[in-house]
């Protein structure tokens, strides 16, 4: 990856280079000589991957097998669904089959039923289809059964870019498996509107340097491993107060402003070989003065703009023609038609595909379009195909298909991401990580939910402590009674949960009742607050400043709960900064570092340097010695350089199987001591080859020679099979006849003679010891 940002450097400065020279030399300061210098080459982007010779053989064939009709076709995406009935797939299956559409955007649903789908339409199909996904976070964003990345807000907190480019190439692979081709992703909107109801937390942030860093680390990771990225929402969406979703977004800013900020993340992916666009649906007056024309429409924003004056080559989609912002001006088929004409080259969700294609053909009669600029965007098409592989299509494998999206490293991917993602925003006095737990009485308290939730269950794992909950509903009588419980509480941990991702009109579902309760504590408490949802709800927390931490957690999942209770107790350190300015007091760029290590950490085998995949004959072996009655039941904890990276419970506590054995369970030491003492003992010296678990316990123990113990092989000890008596009840041997205790045994009261406390009121001789 380090290539990539030395030739985005290299290529920026060589810009900048010639436009201060050309400057200087139009204020007579600096004579220009052109000589062996190709300026050209210093302003020309890399072209999209696809647009190499190479693939042009196979394009060329293909289009020269396809009718008019056929052509238009290509530039066509429908929508799909995988969780929809056997109508819906029919029916997707028929405007395969009748019109051959370039291409399918797939919604929510399954991998598996995705791709049996995917299978089932790219046989019927004529030409191969272009498979699309909104992946913003993974697959997970429309997929169930696979692995969630942080939303793009989390990740613009993060202080470098490797591991944005890592998560990329890891999306990539994972698309590629499930027989998706094109990723709607990375989102580059600059998002400096808090209200913006539509992006927020799908930006990376409000810098614009920011955005493109990491917006071109994520299309690199993706472009590098076969799958085309698409920057969105072109010409930039992230500071608008309407969803397009709905309506139609007006954007009354000047030119300059446009290129200097919103244009700007566009045009640095475009210079470094961006494979395609999303035009969004905005009116912006500045640049098409026609009422009622949305950016994805306007020829001059799509044509004059985009490919014209910034260059571009690759491939141009329109944002979904479904959505209200186009949808309530045009009818399917007109809508699309326009489109086409502004310059567009892929129509993404037709409504009516035959409606399309038949507008489409009347503009070309009509001469407002060529047959010519027809075929060359269906050139553009079957160039990308090929570069994806379609020329070359095999049907996706289903086999194990949930299984290989979902590994462990990428698993181990998300977590590295979402701690480096974690902002500590407040630690007065340094109360993070928490100390001194010994004397301290901890409360935990989860507002916004109306049970136990995963953070309160993982901060246990560090310290006991008692646990509340307050639900959205709760009331002035809730509040009272809180306080009253956590009255003696020195320290109470504050998770605030069940956000909403975007504001809406209840401030994120933040009530005042929750907001008086935490100001409350505050004032009275020390409070340590994580919030997990969109960030910018910490500017609708009246108060919040004033607690002694503050953590923004970006998302409430259990790996950003089971994290951030890490953190807080110093299993983990923090270094994320937050990418949004939220008000006067949480601004871009804060961030506290905080060391951690300072207790154990739990994190996948994978943070220890080992595959997940070589601890499955743990599980095995217990589930063995459960069904076998060996044991009823037990826990098996595995921990390397301050980690635990393995911890699970097996069976029940005893044979009647009543109760499961659960990891928060407590053992007394008795046979532990055999694997906390003789076992690493044993370890550590068959290793310096200093003991032969074959010799005797009188070859090692002095004492034993002379006994009936002098012959017991060790390994027969060891193995709980030497016939030794498995407890010796000493204190009989204390007491008479008459119940009395022997003089020289145990005393009511302690001495000199009897210093040793055994229980209450009973004292041992001090040379008791040798008698055992």
């Amino acid at each position: 990856m380090a290539n990539y940002i030395e030739n985005s450097i290299s290529f920026n400065a060589a810009r900048h280079l010639v436009l201060s020279l050309i400057d200087l030399a139009k204020k007579g300061l600096l004579t220009l000589i052109l000589l062996s210098i190709n300026f050209v080459s210093l302003f020309a982007q890399q072209t999209p991957p696809f647009l190499a010779e190479k693939y042009e053989y196979w394009a060329d064939s293909v289009l020269a097998n396809l009718s008019p009709e056929e052509r238009i076709a290509q530039l066509i995406m429908i929508p799909a669904y995988s969780n929809k009935d056997k109508v819906h797939v029919d029916s997707i299956a028929g405007l395969v089959r009748e019109y051959g559409v370039g291409g399918i955007i797939f919604f929510q649903g399954g991998p598996v039923r995705q791709a049996q789908m995917i299978n089932q339409f790219q046989q019927i199909s004529k030409v191969p289809l272009m498979i699309s996904l909104d992946g913003e976070w993974g697959l997970k964003m429309r997929l169930d059964s696979t692995v969630r990345f942080p939303y793009q807000m989390a990740l613009g907190g993060l202080t470098g870019e490797s591991l944005i480019y890592e998560m990329g190439a890891e999306v990539a692979r994972q698309a590629k498996r499930a027989g998706i081709n094109v990723n709607f992703a990375p989102v580059v909107d600059v998002n400096n509107n808090a209200n913006n109801p539509v992006i927020g937390f799908r930006s990376f942030g409000e810098e614009k340097e920011n955005v493109t860093s990491k917006s071109l680390a994520y299309m690199k990771g993706m472009q590098d491993n076969g799958i085309l990225a698409s920057a969105k929402h072109f010409p930039g969406h992230g500071d608008t107060n309407v969803d397009s979703h709905y309506g139609l977004p007006v954007l009354h800013f000047s030119k300059k402003r446009l290129k200097e900020l919103e244009l700007y993340p566009f045009q640095q992916l475009m210079d470094q070989g961006l494979g395609s666009v999303m035009v969004a649906h905005m009116e912006i007056p500045v640049l098409d003065s026609t009422v009622n024309s949305p950016s994805s429409l306007s020829k001059p924003i799509v044509t004059d703009l985009l490919k014209d004056e910034m260059g571009y080559k690759g491939l141009i989609f329109t944002d979904a023609l479904n959505m209200q912002a186009v949808a309530k001006y045009y009818p399917p088929g007109k809508v699309d038609a326009k489109a086409l004409l502004a310059g567009n080259d892929m129509l993404l969700n037709t409504m009516n595909v035959s409606a399309a294609i038949a507008e489409i053909k009347a503009a070309i009669t009509r001469g407002e379009i060529s047959q010519e600029e027809i075929d060359r965007r269906v050139l553009k098409v079957l160039k990308a195909k090929a570069w994806l592989g379609l020329d070359q299509w095999a049907p996706v494998e289903t086999d194990h298909l949930i299984a290989d999206l979902n590994n462990s490293s990428a698993n181990f991917l998300a977590e590295r991401l979402t701690k480096a993602s974690l902002t500590l925003l407040r630690n007065e006095e340094n109360v993070l990580p928490v100390k001194g737990l010994e004397n301290t009485k901890i409360a935990s308290l989860s507002l916004g939910a109306n049970q136990r939730t995963e953070f309160q269950h993982q901060l246990e794992r560090y310290s006991p402590m008692d646990h509340f909950v307050f639900p959205k509903e709760g009331d002035v009588n809730d509040i009272i009674a809180l306080k009253e419980n956590l009255a003696g509480h020195q320290l109470i941990l504050v998770g605030i949960h069940g956000l909403g991702i975007r504001q809406g009109r209840n401030n994120f579902g933040i009530s005042p009742e929750m907001v008086t309760l935490l100001r409350t504590l505050i004032e009275s408490h020390t409070v340590i607050v994580s919030v997990f949802g969109n960030v910018y709800s910490l500017g609708k927390i009246q108060g919040l400043e004033n607690a002694a931490g503050v953590i923004a957690a970006y998302q409430e999942t259990p790996l950003t709960q089971d994290l951030t209770a890490q953190m807080i107790f110093g299993g983990i350190g923090a270094q994320g900064k937050l990418p949004v300015t939220i008000n006067s007091f949480f601004k871009r760029g804060d961030g506290l570092q905080l060391e951690g290590g300072i207790r154990m950490a739990y994190t996948s085998p994978e943070g220890v340097g080992l595959s997940s995949k070589d601890l499955a004959g743990i599980d095995s072996i217990m589930q063995l010695a459960v069904k076998g009655k060996a044991i009823p039941g037990g826990q098996v904890l595995v921990a390397k350089s301050g980690k635990v990276f393995y911890h699970k419970a097996f069976g029940y506590h005893t044979y009647d199987s009543l109760k499961e054995v659960k990891p928060d369970d407590l053992y007394d030491l008795a046979s532990v001591t055999k694997i906390s003492t003789s076992l690493a003992a044993f370890m550590h010296l068959k290793g310096l080859g200093k003991f032969d678990e074959n010799n005797t316990l009188g070859h090692y123990l002095t004492a034993a020679k002379g006994t009936n113990k002098e012959d017991l092989k060790y390994k027969d000890i060891l193995t709980h099979q030497a016939r030794l008596r498995s407890w010796i009840p000493f204190w009989m041997s204390t007491v008479k006849k008459n119940g009395k205790f022997r003089w020289f045994t145990m005393k009511k009261d302690s001495s000199k003679r009897f210093p040793i406390k055994v229980a209450d009121s009973l004292y041992i001789h001090r040379n008791y010891a040798r008698t055992i």
